[in-house]
């Protein structure tokens, strides 16, 4: 573990992080606008088309905490290393498929290899302190807004001008690009950390433990309600505005949903890359989660109601800022309710709670949008931030105590 003699983590740069994360998200961005439809090319129905997002969530759920598991014994670089390399042979399989079942597997080999975020996330953790946390963790926020931000419009490029398979390979190339860069940039390699915990990373007591400590356990069950209304939205969004807006006569199209999400992309970047550390210190973490769950159970609300593009995107607004606040702001939050050797397992629980709301949220938006019911499909994504409100009621509490009893105070 790379500390100061006080026992904090010594600062380092973050810089190769970013770096890695970025060229991640970017090759993840070029082919998540082009899965289902490259799939239908190899015969593919449209359910067999989504249960490619199902299998490659129930992979990464079982290999989220073990991988986070391994990495608190063996280091970051090293688990790192071997999920982006599980990834790139995913992408290089995707691109060659000649049938469904190779296309399946190649899910299957990016699924059961998936980390990269959360072992990202855990190096994060482990080189800065709690105070920075949250400002650290929005790097990975500008990269997830970067990546998106040109990703689906410069798959729609290459696909229209170069065949389907020439984002899939670009994005290995560029999974091939972020190894060179953990393996040259990124410090560390050996054991980092005094792992103790003699639980079983089979045994799901091991995992349970964590949801029973009070303070990680709200945080938790935050981060569940968070990620699974994003995940409603994510997954029904294109199918909701192509049935409930026109533009110049016309149903929305990928065109225009691609300027919808790169408008959301943006406003991430600006919100990660400055704004988010200065709410931090100005109203404080947990306060900042109530302000995010009402951004978002107002955006998703009000999307079920409007019928305007113009209104669509002030909506849309609303939801991002919740989403891009309350991201980083939850994982550092989450980091710090737990042990220094337990960072890479609390963070694989993330990413395990991440792949289970991927495996449900896309089935639940699916049912509702083919029965034509819009609005229930953007107001359940509502009523799940509100449960968000409910459980953050503490956070007002804690910041109208600090308010009022300032640090120094007599």
């Amino acid at each position: 573990m790379t500390a100061s003699a006080s026992g904090q983590p010594r600062r380092v740069s973050l810089l190769p992080v970013f770096l890695i994360v970025l060229v991640d998200v970017f090759g993840m961005a070029l082919v998540i606008p082009l899965l289902a439809i490259y799939a239908e090319t190899l015969q593919a129905t449209p359910l067999q088309a989504t249960l490619l997002i199902s299998v490659y969530a129930g992979c990464q759920l079982v290999s989220g905490p073990i991988i986070g598991h391994m990495s608190d014994r063996v280091g970051r670089k090293p688990m790192l290393l071997i999920s982006q390399v599980g990834t790139c042979i995913g992408f290089l399989v995707m691109a060659g498929a000649q049938s469904l079942w190779v296309l399946y597997l190649a899910r299957v080999l990016d699924g059961a290899t998936a980390g990269n975020l959360s072992l990202a996330q855990a190096y994060i953790s482990d080189h800065t302190e709690p105070a920075e946390r949250a400002k650290s963790f929005g790097l990975v926020g500008i990269a997830f807004g970067v990546g998106f931000f040109i990703g689906p419009s410069l798959t729609g490029f290459l696909a229209a001008h170069y065949g389907m398979t020439t984002p899939i390979y670009l994005a290995a190339g560029m999974s091939a690009l972020s190894i060179v860069c953990t393996a040259t940039l990124l410090k560390g390699g050996r054991a980092e950390h005094a792992f103790e915990d003699r639980g079983s990373v089979f045994d799901w007591r091991t995992y349970a433990k964590y949801f029973a400590r009070p303070g990680l356990r709200e945080r938790l069950f935050q981060f569940v309600f968070f990620i699974t209304s994003f995940a409603i939205f994510m997954s029904g969004f294109a199918l909701f505005a192509e049935r409930r807006f026109t533009y110049d006569g016309r149903p929305f199209g990928p065109r225009e949903i691609g300027y919808v999400f790169g408008v959301v992309g943006f406003l991430g970047i600006i919100l990660q890359g400055g704004v988010i550390g200065r709410l931090v210190k100005r109203v404080g973490e947990p306060a900042l989660i109530s302000v995010g769950f009402v951004s978002l159970a107002i955006g998703y609300f009000g999307l079920g109601v409007t019928l305007s593009p113009v209104l669509l995107v002030i909506t849309g607004l609303l939801a991002a800022f919740g989403n891009s606040v309350l991201r980083p702001v939850l994982t550092s939050l989450i980091t710090q309710h737990a042990g220094r050797q337990e960072q890479g397992m609390v963070l694989g629980i993330t990413q395990a709670l991440m792949s289970l709301a991927s495996i449900v949220a896309p089935v639940a938006s699916g049912l509702l949008i083919q029965h034509g019911l819009l609005a229930t499909w953007a107001w359940a994504a509502a009523a799940l931030a509100c449960v968000g409100i409910m459980l953050s009621r503490q956070g007002w509490a804690e910041y109208s105590q600090a308010s009022a009893n300032p640090v120094g105070a007599p």
